[in-house]
């Protein structure tokens, strides 16, 4: 695993914890590799890796290494999952899969080379793996929703309100990419799309920084940043994200991503309305899933506990009415990689997903840039 912080310790969590519940070999975590050999060593004791590298080329040299799992900022998604896959290594490469398109083009050409000799790769969307969305993907898939008609789809967090929070890497440009738009906007648009089946052909959007300069980080980690005193340097992602598009076969869209919802934590919120119903879901309470059906018109929206056996990834855990939690949606993305590795199938979400994504991310983008003119999804 190259990177140790966040998302680092998430899957690790996951790596650690898959083969105890489900029939997955267990796997050996072999390597970790981080800049400082000091910190590194200490998180690779803390979450359980047997060896430590300070430069990723010589961990994706390793015979004992057959698998890379990329938790890095996104500056550095493309060359290590060029040169892992090159390597024969299976990729999993944390979203947004990359800072720009020609950057995930390049990822998704060698992704498509890589696996014509037996090597896969997946873009790790973990909130396909919430088992609620699974379900609701199921319901439409089963037509219980009828024809789609509209979505609605917010990630609303309030981390960096205060103006004082430190000028950590989410909030560089030549770091992150984007802003709220790629780190949780991105998340919105793979899971509409996921539970739809159909791709955004286009969108028209607005984008804002809300506080243009910060204090300087002296650190950071996670979504936590120590401030490094008096002076300040300029925000240059934005801080929030409002678009609206259209679906493959017309359904109409909104999203909306921010970290400047006070108040509100980890809100991944989706509506999407049918012509024979429609499902509801908000990660804050990410157990339930409400449905309507509309044959059952007096009834209004009824509450789903997604855990039963018989939900998606359920069955494997605990029983009916014990709740799951945000680390058990890597521990089934985990599980869904090795299991595709195993059969010699390709994984999902592919880099070809995670790139149609990031022509998304693109097209706000370019939209916002134009005044908010109506932009097409590339193909």
């Amino acid at each position: 695993m190259v990177g140790y912080a966040f998302m680092g310790r998430v899957h690790s969590q996951a790596w650690r914890s898959v083969a105890a519940v489900f029939d997955v070999p267990r796997p050996a975590m072999a390597v970790l590799s981080g800049r400082s050999a000091e910190r590194t060593a200490e998180a690779a004791d803390t979450l359980g890796w047997a060896a430590v590298e300070t430069d990723w080329k010589r961990l994706i040299e390793r015979d004992d290494v057959q698998i890379v799992d990329i938790c890095t900022p996104g500056d550095s998604h493309a060359e290590i999952a060029i040169a892992a896959l090159a390597a024969g290594k299976h990729v999993i490469c944390e979203k947004p899969l990359a800072n720009t398109v020609a950057e995930a083009e390049a990822m998704t050409a060698a992704a498509k080379e890589a696996a014509a000799r037996g090597v896969r790769s997946m873009v790790a969307f973990n909130y396909r793996r919430v088992p609620a969305i699974a379900l609701a993907r199921r319901f439409v898939a089963e037509g219980r929703l009828g024809e789609i008609r509209h979505v609605r789809a917010q990630y609303l967090q309030d981390w960096i309100v205060d103006p004082e929070f430190p000028l950590v890497w989410r909030l560089q440009k030549d770091k992150a990419g984007s802003g709220a738009l790629g780190d949780i906007g991105a998340h919105i648009i793979d899971t509409a799309q996921f539970i739809v089946g159909r791709n955004l052909t286009g969108v028209t959007a607005l984008t804002e920084t809300f506080v243009k300069e910060r204090p300087l980080a002296e650190g950071s980690s996670g979504l936590v940043g120590q401030g490094g005193g008096g002076e300040k340097g300029e925000v240059t992602v934005d801080d929030a994200a409002l678009f609206i598009g259209r679906f493959e076969g017309g359904a109409l869209a909104s999203f909306e991503a921010t970290r400047f919802a006070t108040g509100r934590k980890n809100a991944l919120r989706i509506e999407i309305n049918g012509s024979a119903g429609s499902l509801s879901f908000d990660f804050e309470a990410m157990n339930e899933l409400w449905f309507y059906d509309a044959a059952e018109s007096d009834a209004g929206f009824r509450r789903v506990l997604v855990t039963e056996s018989d939900h998606p990834y359920v069955g494997a855990w605990w029983p009916p009415g014990h709740g799951l939690g945000y680390e058990h949606t890597f521990v089934h993305e985990v599980k869904d990689f090795l299991e595709a590795i195993a059969a010699g199938t390709d994984p999902t979400p592919s880099f070809e997903d995670g790139l149609q994504v990031q022509r998304v991310l693109a097209a706000v983008e370019e939209s916002a840039a134009a005044g908010s003119r109506f932009t097409s999804v590339e193909d």
